[in-house]
């Protein structure tokens, strides 16, 4: 482990486990996450080109797929690139640096996420619970106010722990036992008392689970709402739009409690494996078909576009 360490406690490199024990499936493992990955950039891509370029979708509803389809591109590059490359290599290393980075940016998609989240359920809310006032209320102004919020809070939130973290002395084992960098597998690397460090973790993670509560409660209030609505396929029609849109917001808050909000080392490190994949892989290739492909609209301007692209080269 020569270069491990500079002036004896800075560590120069991380060494990710990836997949230890299926280490003969690595090839299959490539090929899925590649499928997976080219999916989820390709679907979120032709859902944002169709909500910037038809003019049917000028609302603010697809205005917010759309900036999460743009999340979505940006998260995943963040994470599966390295799984990939860390697939094909013998030594699944990266740079202390690089690991900072990665688990910062980390960090600053899944704020960006958790946000445009609770805000399409404040959208979802003011629509069907207040549909004469929703146009009123949910302007282009406030839209792009909610946008830069998202932007500047996704940016500022981790500086915090990144900064600390770079300072910690670090003396000891150089391995993390999952498939990418994050904040509290480098926390337990370092050989200082880091209890402040991990409550301030806890307590900013906490902060979006308050955004879920919120996100809960809109949901609860549309499902009441669409109760009283008279038409049984409309009531149908709700609650399955409804009904899958809040399926994801459970899968996405329920795995960031699992890889935050939680006693110290109280998840094996395959169980911890598994929950980084549904937030790193799962989560954003359903992501597409939930508020985009399932979507009627999105649906009609996609079969439209085709159709034109069709008779253009016939």
């Amino acid at each position: 482990m020569q270069n491990m360490y500079s002036n004896g406690s800075t560590i120069q490199y991380i060494i990710l486990s990836g997949f230890p024990d299926l280490q003969y499936f690595h090839g299959l493992f490539f090929t899925m996450f590649l499928s997976i990955y080219l999916f989820i950039v390709f679907g979120n891509g032709l859902i944002l080109f169709l909500v910037l370029t038809e003019s049917s979708l000028r609302s603010p509803m697809y205005f917010f797929i759309g900036a999460l389809s743009c999340i979505e591109i940006t998260h995943t590059a963040v994470t599966i690139p390295i799984i990939l490359s860390d697939l094909l290599a013998e030594e699944k290393r990266i740079s202390f640096t690089g690991c900072l980075l990665q688990a910062y940016f980390l960090h600053v998609m899944g704020v960006a996420e958790c946000s445009m989240l609770t805000f399409m359920a404040f959208d979802r809310y003011l629509a069907i619970c207040k549909p004469l006032r929703y146009f009123t209320i949910m302007t282009t102004g406030l839209f792009k106010r909610l946008i830069f919020l998202c932007i500047l809070g996704a940016l500022h939130g981790p500086v915090l722990e990144i900064i600390v973290i770079s300072h910690l002395p670090f003396c000891g084992p150089n391995r993390i036992e999952n498939i990418f960098c994050d904040f509290p597998p480098l926390i337990d690397l370092a050989c200082s008392d880091t209890r402040l460090l991990r409550m301030a973790e806890s307590a900013f993670s906490s902060i979006i689970m308050v955004n879920f509560l919120c996100v809960l409660l809109s949901y609860m209030k549309v499902l009441f709402d669409i109760l009283k609505i008279k038409s049984k396929v409309g009531r149908q029609k709700a609650f399955s739009t409804c009904g899958t849109h809040l399926f994801v917001v459970v899968l996405f808050f329920g795995s960031i409690g699992f890889m935050y909000i939680r006693t110290e080392k109280s998840y094996s490190p395959d169980c911890n494996r598994a929950i980084s994949l549904t937030f790193a892989v799962f989560i954003p290739s359903v992501n597409p078909i939930i508020y985009g492909l399932r979507n009627q609209e999105i649906k009609k301007c996609l079969k439209n576009f085709l159709n034109c692209c069709r008779l253009k080269y016939i």
